[in-house]
């Protein structure tokens, strides 16, 4: 072969190495299993502990395994369909002096930064309750799931805990009652 061919064919093949090599690493799309998907929270109900879940509207998640920080995540939450474990409570938390779902049905998270590893690491966003929005910061890990053989990573298990402060979301009703820190405990089951 002429040499300028080699050296054209070393260049063609390097390039598409590079595009490669690049594809692999950008985040990859995965799908929120909502049916075994569970977002769980806990709040101090006259000095006990109460407990809640919120199904999950809808979720955008686009993942880089290789490199965590490069990742996003957007999840929207049906405030409507929350329950906070027994009528009353639910009742008391959907209407005006809590979330109001009435005018603000849906709570939004959009992550903004991710850092750590991913067994460790933390998601800080924006989190929108009631027409505000307010910086969050969550820890994460990700984690296979059980059954799974090692090196498949396309179904996933994401652990997402933390706390927020209702009041600074203006939720502040029932306030005698109920306390203002709210823990998230979130198991997301995911697939690529």
């Amino acid at each position: 072969a002429p040499p300028a061919l080699s050296r054209g064919m070393i260049r063609l093949a390097l390039a598409l190495a590079l595009i490669a090599t690049q594809a692999l690493a950008a985040p990859e799309a995965y799908r929120l299993d909502t049916a075994r998907s569970v977002v769980a929270f806990t709040y101090d109900l006259a000095g006990n502990a109460g407990r809640g879940t919120m199904p999950v509207a809808s979720a955008d998640m686009a993942l880089d395994l290789a490199n965590p920080p490069q990742s996003r995540v957007t999840v929207t939450l049906d405030a409507g369909r929350a329950r906070a474990g027994f009528f009353l409570a639910t009742q008391a938390m959907k209407g005006p002096q809590g979330l109001d779902t009435a005018r603000h049905p849906l709570i939004t998270f959009r992550s903004t930064r991710i850092t750590g590893t991913l067994s460790a690491a933390r998601v800080e966003g924006l989190l929108t309750v009631r027409d505000t929005t307010r910086p969050v910061m969550l820890q994460a890990g990700l984690y296979r799931q059980r059954g799974t053989d090692p090196a498949d990573l396309t179904r996933l298990t994401v652990l997402l805990t933390g706390q927020i402060d209702r009041h600074a979301f203006g939720v502040t009703g029932f306030s005698d009652l109920v306390g203002p820190t709210i823990s998230l405990r979130i198991v997301a089951r995911i697939e690529r």
